[in-house]
């Protein structure tokens, strides 16, 4: 819930609200480009390996509705809670497939560029004066994707 600002020239001094405090909003996501589906798991802790585990479970839960016999592979970065043993195993169990990219390249991540759009559109140079109003922001961004964006 931090300040983003987008930018500020004046002549005149400016005071520009922030939320203080720090309190989280963490949106795990999963982007399809191909059918332009987003699955995300949201917490207001942290994002570790179980969060990774409910977001593959999620994916496959949605595949085997739809197309059970499609193999699924995933990309990820190389976070900690991603490349942990935990989580290949649990992508083993449910027939999933994980394409780790190289370190240090966000830029070949699609879901990087979701990330950098929802930031634009829903933070940069506004304020939100509670989490709630911060999270429905986001939550609807995120939710009207396919309607309102593309």
């Amino acid at each position: 819930m931090g300040a983003y600002l987008g930018n500020v020239w004046c002549r005149n001094r400016v005071f520009i609200k922030v939320p203080c405090g720090r309190q989280r909003f963490n949106v795990l996501g999963a982007y399809n480009p191909i059918s332009n589906a987003l699955v995300t798991v949201t917490n207001d802790k942290y994002i570790n390996s179980l969060s990774v585990e409910d977001l593959l479970e999620k994916i496959r839960f949605q595949y085997n509705i739809t197309a059970p016999t499609t193999p699924i592979t995933i990309v990820l970065d190389n976070d900690s809670y991603q490349r942990c043993d935990y989580v290949k195993i649990v992508a083993k169990r449910l027939n999933i497939e994980l394409l780790f990219l190289p370190t240090y390249s966000p830029n070949l991540n699609l879901i990087e560029r979701l990330w950098r759009f929802v930031k634009k559109e829903c933070l940069n140079s506004k304020y939100y004066p509670t989490l709630k109003f911060f999270r429905a922001a986001i939550s609807n961004c995120l939710d009207g994707l396919n309607d309102k964006y593309i």
